[in-house]
């Protein structure tokens, strides 16, 4: 009775690690192939703003950071740099700098959601003819998949 005890505990803890390592790998297996380098450098050309993305935030850790070089203009966001792995990223327009998942779900209700993340090493998101840059401050990136905040900047 032990010994069958011991086998479905045992077996339940690597089922359930390799269900977390599923989770955190499948963005990597299933990541479109990301702008270039040359077309995120001529698609930041024109930028308004440009903000650097930073490890050092309360709401980054091992699994969710970014960091960078986001390039703001009335028609584009160009993100040269990387991001942790994960799905369902979401990009984000907010009016006030925050820095963790209690911070962004108090003003979530005011912020401009652009567009979706697919890509970890620089992406492209372009910005709705109807959303001024200049009605916001902070360019952030959530997961909503899993409610984690991953990094975010102020621009302005």
């Amino acid at each position: 009775m032990i010994r069958l005890i011991f086998l479905l505990c045992s077996h339940g803890a690597v089922l359930a690690v390799g269900f977390a390592l599923g989770v955190y790998f499948l963005p990597f297996l299933t990541e479109p192939q990301g702008p270039g380098e040359a077309v995120l450098a001529e698609a930041a050309a024109g930028a308004q703003y440009q903000v650097e993305l930073t490890r050092d935030l309360a709401g980054s850790d091992f699994l969710h950071w970014g960091e960078g070089t986001v390039s703001i203009s009335p028609a584009q966001i160009v993100h040269t740099g990387e991001l942790s792995p994960g799905p369902d990223y979401k990009l984000y327009l907010v009016k006030e700098f925050v820095e963790d998942e209690a911070g962004f779900l108090s003003i979530k209700d005011t912020a401009v959601q652009l567009g979706d993340v697919k890509t970890f090493d620089g992406f492209i998101v372009d910005v709705p003819a109807d959303v001024s840059i200049d009605d916001y401050t902070t360019v952030l990136v959530w997961c909503e998949a899993f409610g984690e905040f991953i990094t975010a900047a102020k621009y302005r």
